[in-house]
């Protein structure tokens, strides 16, 4: 299928699908992956709304004496904070509810990454701001628009154990000590692929 394509359950309002068929893939160190593909059917609808409306930021960082440009775009939704599409809404409120029992408190705040193309990227990292520095927890990520693979290796590297194309409304949750024993990435790319947008549901105080 060309990257200009659209998927064939992507098109169309945005409805989110059960999260009965959430697969566990467990990694190592106490980590885990649960991934769900087309979680959410419309998604390039949603995509498009998003990249239109979303108040976009470009975020500025130091690089060996140099000011360079983070490679793709950010927003970000605290907690209490309206979210841009009624659907994230329910996506929140639906892992919240699914993962209640596992992690124990809901997810609460929601960042946007929007990858504009393949030079856009994010280097390897975990999300060890926080409590997720020191405490299991949970990441779910919404993937709207092309795939781009979601690159997973324990921390301190090594050849990227898992590799998991996220795009047109996929799901994938990183839990138990996935933060802190493992790192993920999106690499860049020379291929011609479209944008697309991450939205990563996270609970109080991770980050």
């Amino acid at each position: 299928m060309s990257h200009q394509q659209t998927s064939l359950f992507a098109a169309g309002a945005p409805v989110l699908g059960g999260l009965d068929g959430v697969r566990r893939t467990e990694l190592s160190h106490g980590a885990w992956i649960d991934v769900l593909p087309g979680w959410l059917s419309g998604a390039d609808d949603l995509f498009a709304e998003l990249a239109a409306e979303v108040p976009w930021h470009e975020e500025r960082r130091t690089m060996y004496d140099n000011v360079v440009a983070v490679p793709r775009l950010l927003a970000h939704y605290g907690r209490g904070e309206p979210l841009p599409s009624p659907v994230l809404t329910e996506a929140r409120d639906r892992l919240s509810a699914h993962y209640a029992e596992e992690l124990g408190e809901l997810f609460v705040s929601a960042g946007l990454c929007y990858y504009r193309d393949g030079r856009d990227s994010v280097a390897w990292h975990g999300d060890r701001f926080g409590r997720g520095a020191t405490h299991d927890t949970m990441v779910g990520i919404l993937s709207l628009g092309e795939p781009r693979p979601l690159l997973l290796r324990p921390r301190g590297g090594g050849a990227p154990a898992s590799r998991v194309p996220l795009g047109h409304g996929d799901l994938i949750v990183m839990g138990g000590t996935c933060q802190r024993t493992w790192d993920h990435a999106i690499p860049k790319t020379r291929a011609a692929v479209g944008g697309r947008i991450s939205v990563q549901f996270r609970p109080r105080g991770v980050g």
